[in-house]
């Protein structure tokens, strides 16, 4: 039988009534065994009361353990003991497996290595780079801004490097976002930035999108709870491939006119994208993170991204990183300058996208002879939608092939898997077709926004 833990009990145990008290004092109980993995914790307001404390307090010690993946649940569901470990982890993100050296690995919209540009040069001129091996924290070198800005969807105040696009992403959350806020999200989104809200405690309130990006009413509900910051990925979708279209985005800033949320923006697929950049900083500069990774378009082991926004938002985010990197290497900043400059690389860039693009939509002509119609977005992957995700990975397991649940990419129940098509060979086409097939995907009209 489970154990449920009465609020009585705990309150009796629990000396320190701050909120940090309740959920260290907490976490010690978990630790020893006093309180059972899969017990279930009493009420929040049946603590506060026993307690003496608002339930606000309770409520703050709770997001903390469940920051740390010890407890889980919400509202009506109870709150339950998931574990006695208290390392934060990326959950999503951590469980990506490995799938043996048999298995067609199509988990990973990742890029193809062949196609990313060759370092040698770039290095070359990496090495030589102003400043090198000071100890100065400069954001950014100024010769990898000035070639960022010019195709930077606006003239924003200030640009700082970064060592990839989460980290952008994740100290930006860390510095600008108080724990346990509102942040109103996309979905489906990236599952690494589901991981970062959820170490943050925010409260994620989904915004429901179409073919073309967040839905403007959907949008204004989710601003109706006064969320601190908005996230959403301005241009292809690296889940989804969907693309925001200019007019979208222009009445995505009609809606934001009467909030004062953070923006933040992440281009994660960045320069791969068939779009132009595009970003809501064109209406709103002064409250905008744009952040736009060169990982998927230059190379993973790059490691830079650049972020722009306000000159005092991005003081704070630098300052921040002090507590870690303090700034990133200038060596790969000055590399990652001269690809972004480099006639080569541009058509190298061109090759990769019609490349992408040409096995994704072998994928989908071979699931469209088989009865199953899929739009023809753009990215590293598709997004089928399935009757059930359980079902249709263990059927694809079953015939070695490996893909991503949906349920990884969402803050709600959602029945699709994505299917990495960047580094699928031509001669597997037909054989993951087939094995697609037999997932029972919905057969619907090419372009559904339930897509």
């Amino acid at each position: 039988m489970t154990e449920t833990v009465s609020a009585e009990w705990l309150a009796d145990r629990l000396k320190d009534r701050t909120m940090r008290g309740i959920a260290t004092e907490t976490g010690a109980l978990i630790r020893s065994g006093a309180i059972a993995v899969g017990a279930k914790l009493p009420a929040v307001r049946d603590l506060a009361f026993a307690l003496g404390v608002s339930p606000a307090t309770v409520s703050t010690a709770w997001s903390e353990l469940r920051k740390f993946r010890v407890i889980g649940g919400r509202g009506r569901t109870g709150i339950w003991v998931l574990g006695d470990k208290t390392h934060p982890r990326p959950i999503r993100y951590h469980e990506v497996g490995n799938y043996g050296a048999g298995a067609l690995d199509l988990s990973l919209a990742v890029p193809d290595p062949a196609l990313l540009p060759p370092l040698e040069e770039a290095l070359c001129r990496g090495a030589r780079a102003a400043g090198l091996n000071s100890y100065e924290r400069v954001p950014i070198l100024g010769s990898l801004a000035a070639a960022a800005g010019t195709t930077w969807a606006y003239k924003p105040e200030a640009f700082l490097a970064t060592n990839g696009g989460y980290e952008a992403v994740y100290v930006t959350v860390q510095t600008l976002i108080r724990p346990g806020s509102v942040v109103a999200i996309e979905d489906p989104t990236a599952m690494r930035l589901l991981d970062i809200l959820d170490n943050a405690s925010a409260q994620l309130v989904p915004v429901a999108c179409d073919d073309e990006g967040p839905i403007p009413a959907s949008l204004a509900a989710a601003l109706a709870k006064q969320p601190a910051a908005f996230l959403f990925q301005p241009r292809t979708h690296s889940v989804t491939g969907r693309m925001v279209q200019p007019q979208r985005l222009a009445e995505l800033a009609r809606v934001l006119r009467g909030s004062e949320a953070l923006i933040i923006e992440d281009d994660g697929i960045g320069d791969v994208s068939a779009l132009a950049p595009a970003s809501l900083g064109r209406w709103f500069p002064d409250r905008t993170v744009h952040i736009r990774a060169y990982s998927k378009s230059h190379g993973p082991d790059l490691r830079v991204a650049v972020l722009s926004g306000p000159a005092a938002m991005l003081e704070q985010i630098q300052a921040y990183r002090s507590f870690g990197a303090g700034w990133t290497s200038r060596v790969l900043q000055e590399a990652t300058a001269w690809l972004i400059g480099d006639p080569a690389t541009a058509v190298l860039m061109d090759k990769a996208r019609q490349v992408y693009a040409q096995r994704r939509r072998a994928l989908i002509a071979a699931l469209a002879a088989r009865g199953i119609r899929v739009p023809d977005r753009d990215g590293l992957c598709l997004w089928l939608p399935v009757r059930s995700e359980q079902f249709a990975l263990v059927t694809l397991a079953a015939h070695g092939i490996a893909v991503r649940g949906g349920g990884n990419f969402s803050a709600r129940p959602n029945d699709h898997i994505r299917v990495a098509t960047s580094l699928l060979p031509a001669g597997k086409v037909g054989a993951v077709a087939d094995a697609l097939a037999l997932t029972d995907p919905h057969r619907g009209r090419a372009g559904s926004s339930s897509y």
